[in-house]
């Protein structure tokens, strides 16, 4: 799906900053060190894996991102700069890795040095508290090369990372680096700065973007007496946030987040967004030849059934899976997609019993999300056959029983007196995606008990 206007900043190379503004379809300071030179980068694969001892805790996902590639006309580069990322996680724990991700990248991926810490209290965004600034490493070594088309995991580290609280992640690029792995809509303030300060408690930004590049995870240990289990969200850009307010953290997983922590306590459920804007169940992004969505499509990201062993079985300490996708499916072709991949109710309910089966296959419970009402929408996606496709695909999803729950994220949203609506007051404006009122009814709208 894609909002009204689609926000893609581009970071300048060197220094210098482009912004490019188009349109998303459902859409202690630690100084660097002076002794030794830095060991080469060593590559990924040399890495040696970490081997929890059988009593060890186990790692569960707190935050997460789907990766994307970019279109030909992104070409966002880096050189000799430090990526300052802020992200917002779901549980606490008492050790953290990341992971970091090439798997768009057409070449090696070099991390020159990395390094997490807590988000400062007071200031500005990008300052780390310096007391909690930690060196990530890789197989022991501080720097590393990614092969192309690869994820890379970093070896623990020791910090206290409260519930719901925001952590930094600085990442060192040395060599000239195409922003070939990201994810295009964070709806978060994050910063590019000459050299490498990642250690640095204040950086002075050279620009600012609302993506995230490379970084895809965060997982934590809640120690041997916390039993955690994390809650994959599935989607596209209602579940990616699509127009709630930036830098609030206002899409409805995170809303959910706030509701687990409230009611199971801090440590108990993650909630990891693998939501994309513009993301289908069936279809990669193929925009027409020529047309404007060249320069976009490819941020929706691979189809769901393609990404799911990724974004999905991947994740650490996976329990629970919701799944609200199909929007895009019925909205895309004629409009940014060609209209022969014009999709049915018939074929969005195989989609899903796909989805069912490899879930279950998984060891998770699965969940299913009815599709929002679209009528009047400013994009294009309305039409009388599309609103029969979402209302016959939502009365399988109530009555089939093929999921182990149902989600009725409709029934919460639309206008009682108009059923085909978004209620005005969950309305962002484009009738399609939720504002920051909608999206806090869809967290409210799940059950709790399913997720117990």
């Amino acid at each position: 799906m894609r909002q009204h206007l689609l926000r893609l900043r581009m970071p300048r190379t060197g220094g210098r900053f482009v912004a490019l503004l188009a349109g998303a379809l459902l859409l202690a300071t630690v100084q660097p060190t002076t002794a030794a030179p830095a060991p080469a980068p060593a590559p990924a694969q040399a890495a040696a894996p970490h081997r929890p001892s059988p009593t060890a805790p186990s790692w569960t996902g707190t935050w997460a991102t789907a990766p994307t590639g970019t279109p030909a006309s992104d070409t966002t580069a880096f050189e000799d700069e430090t990526l300052r990322q802020i992200v917002r996680v779901s549980i606490g724990g008492d050790r953290v890795r990341i992971r970091l991700s090439n798997e768009f990248g057409d070449r090696p991926l070099v991390i020159g040095e990395a390094r997490i810490a807590r988000r400062a209290t007071g200031g500005p965004a990008s300052r780390i508290d310096p007391r909690t600034d930690r060196p990530l490493t890789f197989g022991g070594r501080s720097s590393v090369t990614i092969p192309a088309g690869a994820p890379l995991l970093s070896d623990p580290v020791a910090l206290r990372v409260p519930a719901g609280s925001d952590l930094v992640v600085s990442i060192h690029l040395p060599e000239r680096t195409a922003g070939s792995t990201l994810h295009a809509f964070a709806l978060r303030q994050n910063y590019v700065a000459s050299g490498n300060v990642t250690g640095r408690t204040d950086i002075d930004a050279t620009s600012t973007n609302d993506r995230w590049y490379f970084l895809t995870g965060v997982s934590v240990t809640t120690g041997p007496a916390k039993e955690a289990s994390a809650v994959v969200t599935l989607g596209d850009s209602i579940t990616d946030g699509a127009n709630t307010e930036p830098g609030a953290d206002h899409r409805w997983p995170d809303f959910l987040a706030q509701r687990l922590r409230s009611a199971y306590g801090p440590y108990a459920r993650g909630v990891l967004n693998e939501g994309i804007s513009g993301n289908r169940l069936l279809h990669d992004p193929n925009p027409p030849a020529g047309s404007d969505a060249e320069n976009f499509a490819a941020y929706f990201g691979q189809a769901a059934l393609r990404r799911f062993d990724r974004d999905v079985a991947a994740q650490p300490g996976a329990g629970h899976l919701i799944v609200l996708l199909g929007v895009n499916d019925l909205g895309h072709p004629g409009t940014v997609a060609p209209e022969s991949e014009r999709v049915s109710a018939a074929d969005l309910i195989d989609a899903h019993r796909r989805l069912i089966a490899r879930a279950h296959e998984r060891g998770l419970k699965a969940y299913g999300g009815t599709i929002l009402p679209f009528k009047g929408d400013t994009l294009g996606f309305y039409s009388e056959a599309n609103e029969a496709a979402r209302t016959a695909f939502n009365h399988w999803l109530r009555t089939s029983g093929d999921y182990d729950g149902v989600i009725d994220f409709d029934q919460a949203l639309r206008d009682p007196s108009d059923p085909q609506r978004l209620l005005a007051r969950y309305d962002s404006g484009d009738h399609l995606h939720p504002n920051d009122a909608g999206a806090e009814a869809m967290a409210k709208a799940v059950p709790l008990r399913l997720l117990g």
